[in-house]
């Protein structure tokens, strides 16, 4: 019982909320890199927040039903098909065997996440499945997901088909403002350089990927060239020589020496990894306090929206 690979697009990769507490012998973090619908797709299919699913970066996917289940695709605007027939994002589909499934390329975002009842099951490694490619860790073999892979899954028979209404689904766009918590090297920027960092608008560099995205716009400087390696944050945001930041995301490296002006907040890093290249970012500052209370309200949105049931769908 499983679905089967038949085109892995240009990056997929099998994820759950990551690996924690396993920096102390080096080991990444990994997980998915927008979280949030990440967690929606979780919570649409009634899945336990740890279960395993698909992050698929910029489209392509293919896969075919081999038992009978329930999916949903949350994230990215990738079209999503089943035998051909346009389904909607957002939303619980009946799959039986012998269905194909596809997503197609992202326009407004760049990851999606396509869940199945249950999860897919996959033995951890170190507490999770999550994939991170450059340690060879998680997922089926430590790497993506390649044509004829096998993911193996219950058979569902019965299942409630709930959908995200559109009004509530995640808006992603080509610029993002991301509000940044300053950090104890803040003072390391005088005025001027702070007041360039907080007021140019950054582009999002081709060199962005999993382990973090590379911005470009005027040069940032700093007073010291490189600190003592320490631990590194998900969102921090390091400066390096070039002067050209790094926002720091989930396949970051446990530890670093570039000195750092601050760390995005998680809700709007995430938000960042949707931003295909060439996307424009602005930062702005926010106090502890308030990135506190931001994070509690989006939580308390999250647990609190809406989900509108809709009637099964008749064998095909």
């Amino acid at each position: 019982m499983s679905l089967v690979v038949r085109q892995p697009g240009l990056l997929s990769l099998l994820q759950d909320p990551g690996r924690f507490g396993q920096h102390g012998i080096g080991l990444t973090t990994g997980g998915p890199l927008d979280r949030e619908a990440f967690t929606l797709c979780q919570r649409l299919l009634g899945n336990d927040p740890a279960c395993t699913a698909i992050e698929a970066s910029f489209g392509g996917l293919e896969l075919d039903a081999h038992t009978d289940t329930f999916i949903c695709v949350t994230g990215a605007t990738m079209p999503l098909a089943i035998n051909g027939h346009e389904r909607d994002l957002w939303t619980v589909h009946r799959v039986q065997a012998g269905d194909h499934i596809s997503l197609g390329y992202g326009t407004d975002g760049c990851r999606s996440y396509l869940g199945v009842a249950g999860g897919f099951t996959v033995a951890p490694q170190f507490g999770s499945t999550a994939t991170v490619v450059r340690e060879r860790l998680g997922g089926l073999r430590g790497d993506k997901l390649a044509p004829g892979d096998i993911l193996p899954c219950a058979r569902v028979d019965q299942q409630r088909r709930l959908q995200l209404p559109p009004d509530q689904r995640p808006r992603y766009q080509h610029q993002l403002t991301v509000r940044v918590i300053p950090g104890y090297q803040q003072h390391h920027f005088n005025r001027l350089q702070q007041r360039r960092f907080f007021s140019s608008a950054w582009t999002v560099s081709q060199r962005c990927d999993r382990m973090g995205y590379r911005l470009e716009g005027p040069a940032i400087r700093c007073d010291i060239e490189g600190i003592l390696s320490e631990g590194i944050c998900f969102g921090a945001i390091q400066i390096p020589a070039d002067g050209q930041p790094i926002v720091l995301l989930s396949d970051r490296q446990t530890i670093g020496g570039y000195p750092k002006i601050g760390a995005a907040l998680s809700l709007d890093a995430s938000r960042m990894a949707q931003l295909q290249p060439g996307g424009t970012v602005h930062f702005a500052a926010i106090s502890p306090h308030g990135a506190h209370n931001a994070l509690h309200l989006n939580h308390w949105r999250i647990q609190h929206m809406a989900l509108r049931e809709l009637p099964q769908e008749r064998d095909r």
